[in-house]
């Protein structure tokens, strides 16, 4: 019986050069090794070196405008107004002629006056003849001394007379005057509150226009007391330094918020505490040569409250809040890591912030490429080019 023999399985037979390539290949893969991972490159940011600066600082407040003069023309005379001699929301100037009202009665009156000083001048000037005629015959006693008193009593009495007569033609005389309404001051005009042919009473006082001076012109303010003694004891501390002697200096911004071109001084601080508000009233006084500023606008006024020599300002730029809304920065710290320091913030200076805790000088506050970093990243702090730029 023939046994069959066992084949050997049949292998394909593949070109010796891509067996090779393959060996190659798979000695190449087996020989490499897996790469370092190296540490990432540090971020350039750009921060601001702070440094200690004198600033003067200032207090904006609102507060309202008002007239240096306001005076309220009235009635001094009963009568009807016969005519008006100014244009409303003109200039005047003080003793300027506004109103007439009908002083035919007041003539009168006048004339009636000088007449009855006229009579008591002329009983005067017979009552001395007779004392003097008295005062003879009294000394050879050809009259009785009851009659030369009675005599001297009669004279001073004319005289009394001549004098209430004199006061009664001076109050004629004013009353014709009173009249004719002047503007007791310089300024601006308003509207006039009564027309040709009113009445007016000068028991009641009837108010026929209002003349308001508006060079200069005053602007008041409120300040709260906690403020005002704040300021006080740094001021005393030595902390702020007095922005200059006299009175301080004030600027203006309008309610389109344009500054004004001129600056006032602070002429009056009151001494009443308002107990509703716990706040106290300034006045500020402006020059309003060109009458920009009116009665009543709404302005805000900046009061300079001293010079810090040595403060720390931090760009906006580079402070941020928190969740709660407190103040923070990124600042430079050891080996170039970045650290976040809580900040406390007094004001603002133009594009930065009054810090007086969180940071020291020399500190290296980061403005620059915030978005990049978190704190304790590296970087590679460069002077920044700009608040401008940073935004």
């Amino acid at each position: 019986m023939t046994i069959p023999s066992r084949e050997k399985p049949l292998l394909p037979r593949l070109p010796a050069a891509i067996l090779l390539a393959a060996g190659v290949t798979l000695a190449t893969a087996c020989d490499r090794k897996p790469a370092a991972s190296g540490a990432p490159a540090a971020v350039e940011v750009g921060v601001a070196t702070l440094q200690p600066t004198a600033v003067t600082l200032t207090r904006e407040l609102p507060g309202r405008t008002s007239a240096f003069r306001v005076a309220e023309v009235r009635a001094r005379v009963n009568g009807i107004v016969q005519k008006r001699w100014f244009t409303e929301g003109s200039d005047v100037k003080e003793g300027e002629r506004l109103f007439l009202v009908d002083p035919a009665p007041y003539e009168a009156a006048l004339e009636g006056a000088r007449a009855a000083l006229a009579r008591a001048e002329a009983n005067v000037a017979n009552a001395k003849l007779l004392a003097d005629r008295a005062e003879e015959l009294v000394k050879d006693s050809a009259v009785s001394r009851q009659e030369y008193d009675n005599t001297m009593a009669a004279l001073k009495s004319a005289q009394a007379d001549v004098a209430a007569a004199r006061a009664a033609e001076t109050q004629a005389r004013i009353n014709v005057g009173y009249t004719t309404v002047t503007s007791p001051v310089s300024g601006r005009i308003g509207r006039s509150m009564v027309t040709e042919g009113a009445y007016v009473q000068a028991t009641q006082a009837t108010l026929l226009a209002t003349v308001q001076q508006l060079d200069p012109m005053y602007v008041d303010v409120t300040q709260s007391t906690a403020e005002v003694l704040r300021l006080r004891r740094d001021l005393e501390s030595g902390r702020l330094k007095a922005a200059g002697q006299g009175k301080a200096r004030v600027r203006l911004v309008t309610e389109e918020g344009r500054e004004y071109d001129l600056p006032g001084t602070l002429e009056f601080t009151d001494v009443t505490v308002d107990p509703s508000t716990g706040s106290i009233a300034l006045r500020a006084l402006f020059p309003n040569p060109k009458g920009d500023l009116l009665p009543g606008m709404f302005v805000r006024a900046r009061l300079e409250e001293g010079v810090n020599p040595e403060a720390l300002l931090v760009p906006q730029v580079g402070v941020a809040r928190d969740a709660k809304g407190n103040p923070f920065a990124l600042v430079v710290g050891a080996d170039r890591k970045v650290e976040r320091r809580p900040l406390v913030t007094d004001r603002t200076v133009g594009d930065a912030w009054l810090v007086t805790s969180g940071v020291k000088p020399g500190d290296q506050v980061i403005v620059e490429g915030l978005q990049k970093i978190r704190p304790g990243a590296v970087v590679s702090p460069v002077p920044a080019a700009g608040a401008q730029a940073a935004r």
